[in-house]
């Protein structure tokens, strides 16, 4: 029974929208230019334990478009989850927060920040699918704590 206490254990207890807001400063004159715009995408990831063996990971999003130097709309998401996770190496859990955590929380944030554009009444921005494997280990080779928010330019 004592070896059962130290298997690993890697559970998702909840994936949520933390935040979401829209903006539109520019309408509706912003809306009759025809020029298509362009779209700057940021995405943050952040992971703090909030319990013992309990950790929220979150993917934060940033998509803004603009036409000239003129908004048309800018959108910021936070999608979190919160995972179970024991029994593991540091370096395991490193790994695990930076990769397979933000993995399983991005196409809920995808999903939802696509979804609150098309409702805002424009088509909806496809955010591309991230490598967090490549992101995490570009952020070891660079020495950050996997506790520090992570930008990244897609």
């Amino acid at each position: 029974m004592a070896e059962a206490q130290l298997d690993p254990v890697f559970q998702i207890q909840r994936v949520y929208l933390k935040d979401v807001s829209l903006e539109q400063p520019n309408s509706p004159e912003i809306l009759l230019n025809q020029e298509q715009p362009g779209v700057d995408i940021q995405l943050g990831v952040d992971a703090k334990p909030v319990a013992d063996g309990l950790f929220e990971v979150t993917v934060t999003a940033t998509v803004h478009t603009k036409i000239a130097d003129k908004t048309v709309f800018l959108v910021e998401a936070k999608q979190a989850g919160i995972f179970e996770i024991r029994n593991m190496q540091t370096e395991q859990l490193g790994a695990i927060l930076g990769i397979a955590c933000p993995q399983i929380v991005y196409p809920y944030l995808r999903s939802n920040v696509a979804d609150v554009i098309q409702r805002g009444g424009f088509p909806p921005v496809h955010m591309a699918e991230i490598n967090f494997q490549a992101m995490y280990e570009q952020q070891q080779s660079d020495a950050i704590s996997t506790a520090s928010p992570q930008q990244i330019i897609v």
